[in-house]
Parts: structure tokens; sequence; C-alpha cells
């Protein structure tokens, strides 16, 4: 994964912005990582939300991945459905 955002940062054109933007742009995406994994760690049912949903998409192996993942998120909101498409899983 790190690759794929290496391989995006090399293909933007940063030497438009000035020296300014640039170092804002910098210390702006360093924020946020920081901010993003201060949220994963303080809420760890979102690592069980995704290892479940690649799971069921690893099991399952959908032709249309998009709509499987609406469905599959869908369904969170609605924890009943859930609960009634897992037993039918196991029936």
């Amino acid at each position: 994964m790190g690759e794929v955002v290496e391989d995006a940062q090399k293909n933007l054109n940063v030497s438009i912005l000035t020296i300014e933007q640039q170092e804002k742009l910098r210390q702006f995406k360093i924020q946020t990582r920081i901010n993003n994994e201060t949220y994963l760690r303080a809420h760890p049912e979102v690592d069980e939300i995704i290892g479940d949903f690649l799971r069921h998409l690893l099991v399952k192996k959908p032709s249309d991945i998009r709509e499987f993942a609406a469905d599959h998120f869908s369904s969170l909101s609605d924890p009943s459905d859930s609960v009634s498409k897992e037993n039918s899983e196991t029936d």
C-alpha cells in the first residue's frame, strides 16, 4: 500500500506550488496521518469492521465489489438485518 501512495505522490505536480504552499501541504499531510492514526487507535472496532468485510469479500468473491460493499456496510446500520443474514448463511 505504501508503494501506491508513493506512486501517487510522484505523479502530483507540486512544483506549481510555492515553497510556502508545499510546506503547508506537507504539514497538512503529516497532521492528517497523525489524526487518522489517533482515531484508529481510539476505535479498535474499525479494525473489526474492515476485517469482517474483507473476510466476507474473500469468501463470496462478488463480481461487483462496489455493490457488495454498499450492501455489506448498509446492513451495519440495521443490526437485526445482519443477524438474520448470519443465521441464513449458517443454515
